[in-house]
């Protein structure tokens, strides 16, 4: 019989040498004659684990990590094909405190299956939310995602019912299907991972949504810097076109969509939806000002539907299991799992999905075990490059977007950077001007030109020119920026600022 060895094709876990590892692991199962079916799977999320290694066992699946070519001659003389004890076991992968805590929705095929089998997603609830779908007219479709209380998961939270029945109602011959994978917010990986590790539920996402609204096509602008996900995504729509899930006729249901991927060119503003519409047009990226919406007037002047991957991720299981299910997870406006993603100074980083109302600390301590440093922690970043600094009196903050709201923060793609006590908040209030200034697509002033000059007023504070009136300065050039801006590239560029400014002042005193 065949055993079953899992190791990720992850980005992550390649960057550690998990190809390495397999081919180590395929080596020497052939060399001792042992005949092993080698499965990339995706990663589990557990990034400090990387390369995790999985057996399958009649008792279910055993991990082992983090696995170096140097471990496998070992792996193999303590019989790891068959749950050996090694230094490296983990114990049962589902039993691991790390993930056994969570509430894994929208990933819980990520890790579990071959991204590319057809028959291993259909196996683990695959396809169920698009028959489903196929079953019903496009209003009961969107009623259900109202039901659910989805937000968008890419840093707005606009809710995703509402703009679905936006372009639903609006009359047009063509309609479209954006994709925004341009996952560029510094500390995100989620929508990578989703790509990488479960594409058929995006495209299963992103096919519901074409017969919500009344789409025939549909496009996923990705990121330049994935060239994995490019390459699994185009495989994947390949294979989904053979077996009749993408094409003229939908699992023989007589409703076509076709799929496009579309790359980006590594500018951070296509993140922008309207300006992700002009890239796809072939134009400069650039910010269009609103109104139109692009629900009303979007794609080549179309009706256009513009979400992120986790949210279009999470529509299947909606659909599969229904509206109500997805709701009882979270609180208040806050509804469903939120997929958090860890980096920065935090001992164990990597992906979180868990229910609305974790507190900061839950995350950081009890999922992140601390800092890496060892140093107490002072403030993490959340939201991306233009999200706020929190401060550590607000750890007890539970990850909702109203809570976060009111004191000044955002959640926005669940990217948590976290720093140590040795950070300097003045350095990172000026990068974060740096930033824009540096990826501003210059259509608006505020932006274009506030960001330069907010180098620079930091600067002469840094060097001790003028300090209190050059910190006047600053508040009101934040201002500015904040309410003058045409997007909310230069309109969230003076939160960070703002945050460093009030919870840290004495890091620009020094």
């Amino acid at each position: 019989m065949s055993l079953k060895v899992y190791v990720p094709c992850d980005t992550t876990a390649v960057s550690v040498g998990a190809d390495r590892v397999a081919k180590m692991i395929a080596t020497q199962a052939a060399t001792i004659g042992h005949h092993i079916t080698l499965v990339r799977n995706g990663s589990r999320g557990m990034f400090w684990l990387e390369p995790l290694v999985e057996v399958e066992t009649e008792g279910g699946r055993i991990a082992y990590g983090p696995v170096t070519t140097r471990d496998v001659e070992s792996l193999f003389a303590a019989d790891f094909l068959h749950g050996g004890q090694h230094a490296l076991c983990l114990g049962p992968t589902t039993e691991i405190p790390y993930l056994k805590n969570q509430e894994r929705l929208t990933f819980e095929r990520v890790g579990v299956i071959d991204p590319l089998s057809l028959d291993d997603y259909q196996t683990h609830g695959g396809w169920i939310g698009l028959q489903k779908a196929l079953a019903l007219s496009a209003t009961e479709i969107v009623a259900e995602v109202k039901g659910s209380g989805l937000r968008g998961r890419g840093g707005a939270a606009f809710p995703t019912g509402i703009k679905w029945q936006t372009v639903l109602d609006t009359s047009a011959d063509q309609k479209y299907i954006v994709c925004n994978a341009d996952e560029g917010d510094s500390g995100t990986f989620a929508d990578r991972m989703l790509m990488e590790g479960d594409p058929y539920c995006l495209i299963e996402g992103i096919v519901i949504a074409g017969l919500a609204v009344g789409a025939t096509v549909g496009y996923i602008y990705l990121r330049s810097e994935y060239p994995r996900c490019w390459t699994t995504l185009n495989e994947a729509i390949r294979r989904c076109e053979a077996a009749g899930w993408l094409g003229p006729n939908i699992a023989d249901s007589g409703r076509s969509f076709h799929l496009e991927v579309r790359l980006g060119a590594g500018a951070y503003i296509c993140g922008e939806e309207t300006a992700l519409l002009e890239s796809l047009e072939g134009k400069r990226g650039e910010v269009r000002a609103k109104p139109p919406l692009p629900a009303h007037v979007g794609l080549f002047g179309k009706p256009t539907v513009v979400n992120n991957v986790i949210t279009l991720a999470c529509i299947p299981l909606i659909l599969a299991r229904g509206g109500k299910y997805y709701h009882d997870y979270g609180q208040g406006r806050s509804r469903g799992t939120l997929t958090l993603q860890l980096s920065g100074n935090i001992q164990r980083p990597g992906l979180i999905e868990k229910a609305f109302g974790l507190t900061l600390r839950e995350l950081l301590y009890e999922f992140g075990g601390g800092s890496a440093s060892g140093r107490p922690l002072r403030a993490v970043q959340a939201g991306g490059p233009l999200g706020a600094y929190v401060p550590t009196h607000d750890f007890d903050l539970p990850l909702d977007y109203e809570a976060f709201a009111q004191r000044g923060a955002m959640i926005g793609h669940g990217g948590i950077v976290a720093f140590d006590e040795s950070v300097d908040m003045r350095r990172m209030a000026r990068f974060a001007m740096e930033f824009c200034a540096e990826e501003s697509c210059g259509k608006c002033t505020p932006c274009r030109i506030g960001s330069v000059r907010g180098v620079e007023v930091i600067d002469r504070i840094e060097q001790g020119q003028n300090r209190e009136a050059n910190l006047v300065l600053l508040e009101s050039l934040c201002e500015t920026m904040q309410h003058g801006s045409l997007c909310a590239m230069g309109g969230m560029t003076p939160f960070p600022v703002q945050s460093a400014l009030k919870h840290f002042p004495e890091d620009f005193e020094r």
